[in-house]
C-alpha cells in the first residue's frame, strides 16, 4: 500500500504561516471543498426534483476546477493554518479521480507540522465499492447522510429509487475498511421521519458508529423551509433519553457542532445539532469553495468570491498547477479578515417564513457543499 505521508507536502518557505483571523476573531481552521455540483440524490430539503430536473444547468465539466487546482487552493489554506479538508458536493464520489485528489491531499501537513486531517461527507450510494481505496489513498474520516431507515420513507426523502440497503452497505464497509469511527448524519424534519429516530439509535447502538441527528436548516434548496418544520435537538435527545439511558459527554464538542452524548451501557454515542435552535456561528471557523472555484465563508452566503484568477489552468494530472500561490493567499486572508458571517445568529431576528413562500436567496446547497 502506498504510504502517502512518505512524501507529505511542507509549508512553503517563503509565504505567510501565520494563523488569521476574522472581524469576530474567528480563525480558518477548516475548509470544505466541493469536488462536483452534481448529485444522484434529489433530497427534499436540498435538491427537490421539482427545481433539480433533467435540464437543470449543472456545471459542465469545463467549468470545474481541475484536480491540481483543487490541490493547489487547498495547500494555500494549509499554508493559513487550515487542519481539516472535508470533500463535499454534490455527491463527492461522483468526482472521476477522486482517490487520486484524496491522496495528493493525505500528503499535506499543518502548521504544526501533524498529518492534513481528510474527511469525506457522501450519501453512500458508492461507498461500498470505493471505501477501502479511499482508505487506502489517506481518507481519514467519512460521513454518511441517512434520513430513514423505513425503505419507502428514505426513498421518498431521497429521491430516489436506491434501496437504502445500498446505503447501509456503504456504511458498514466503510467501517471494514479502517474509515472508523464512521458518522451518520440524519436530518429531522417534522412530518416526515421524527418516527425514524428511536429505530436509527437502536441500529445503530453498539456498531461503532456515531449517529447524529441536525434540526432541519433553511439551506439553499430548501424552498418548503419554515419553523414549523424544526425538530428541535432538545426535542430529539428528549426522544432519544426516554427510550435509551444515556449519561452526558462534558466538555466534549464535535468540531464545535455536535452535543454529545454516550449510552450509558457503553454502546456508543449519539450527537445533536442545534444549528437552528442553538447556533454555533461564534465558533464557526469554516471556509466554503464551490466546485468552480468560489469561497463562500457561510453556509448561508448569497455570493462567492472567485478564486480561479490565482489559479493556473491544468488537467486532471498527477502535476501541481502552481498559480499564483502568494496572491492566492493574500487574497484569502484578506477576505476571511473581513469575515462577518452570523446568518444562524440572526435567523431568529426574522420574522419565520411561512412553508412555500420565497426562501432567503443563499446560494444552492450542491455548489456550496453542506
Amino acid at each position: 500500500m502506498h504510504t502517502v505521508l512518505d512524501h507529505a507536502e511542507p509549508v512553503a518557505q517563503g509565504l505567510s504561516v501565520t494563523p488569521i483571523l476574522d472581524a469576530r476573531g474567528r480563525p480558518l481552521r477548516d475548509l470544505r471543498l466541493s469536488v462536483i455540483d452534481q448529485c444522484n440524490f434529489r433530497c427534499t430539503y436540498c435538491m427537490p426534483r421539482e427545481t433539480f430536473g433533467p435540464d437543470y444547468p449543472f456545471l459542465p465539466a469545463d467549468q470545474r476546477m481541475s484536480l491540481d487546482q483543487m490541490f493547489t487552493l487547498a495547500k494555500a489554506f494549509a499554508e493559513l493554518g487550515v487542519g481539516k479538508i472535508r470533500l463535499t458536493g454534490g455527491e463527492p464520489l461522483l468526482r472521476r479521480g477522486i482517490e487520486s485528489l484524496v491522496e495528493r491531499l493525505a500528503g499535506l501537513r499543518t502548521l504544526d507540522g501533524r498529518p492534513m486531517e481528510i474527511a469525506l461527507t457522501t450519501n453512500g450510494t458508492l461507498l461500498a465499492e470505493k471505501a477501502r481505496a479511499l482508505r487506502d489513498a489517506g481518507l481519514t474520516r467519512v460521513t454518511v447522510s441517512l434520513d430513514a431507515l423505513d425503505d419507502a420513507l428514505f426513498r421518498r426523502m431521497a429521491g430516489t429509487q436506491v434501496p437504502v440497503a445500498r446505503v447501509l452497505e456503504g456504511i458498514a464497509a466503510a467501517s471494514a475498511a479502517g474509515l472508523a469511527p464512521v458518522k451518520v448524519n440524519t436530518v429531522v424534519e417534522r412530518g416526515a421521519n421524527e418516527g425514524q429516530i428511536v429505530p436509527l439509535v437502536r441500529f445503530f447502538k453498539g456498531t461503532g458508529v456515531t449517529l447524529r441527528f441536525i434540526e432541519y436548516m433553511d439551506v439553499g434548496g430548501a424552498d418548503a423551509w419554515s419553523s414549523s418544520k424544526v425538530v428541535t435537538a432538545r426535542e430529539v435527545h428528549d426522544r432519544v433519553a426516554s427510550e435509551f439511558a444515556l449519561t452526558p459527554m462534558d466538555g466534549d464538542r464535535d468540531g464545535a457542532t455536535a452535543i454529545l452524548v454516550r449510552h450509558a451501557d457503553g454502546g456508543g454515542e449519539v450527537g445533536f445539532i442545534a444549528s437552528v435552535s442553538q447556533p454555533f456561528c461564534g465558533d464557526c471557523s469554516r471556509a466554503r469553495v464551490s466546485s468552480d472555484g468560489q469561497l463562500f465563508t457561510c453556509l448561508f452566503a448569497t455570493q462567492g468570491l472567485d478564486l480561479r484568477p490565482w489559479l493556473e489552468s491544468g488537467g486532471d494530472g498527477g502535476g501541481d498547477s502552481g498559480g499564483d500561490a502568494e496572491g492566492l493567499q493574500s487574497v484569502i486572508r484578506g477576505h476571511w479578515s473581513r469575515r462577518g458571517d452570523r446568518y444562524s445568529e440572526l435567523r431568529s431576528a426574522r420574522s419565520a417564513r411561512p412553508a412555500g413562500s420565497k426562501a432567503y436567496p443563499v446560494v444552492r446547497m450542491s455548489l456550496v457543499g453542506g
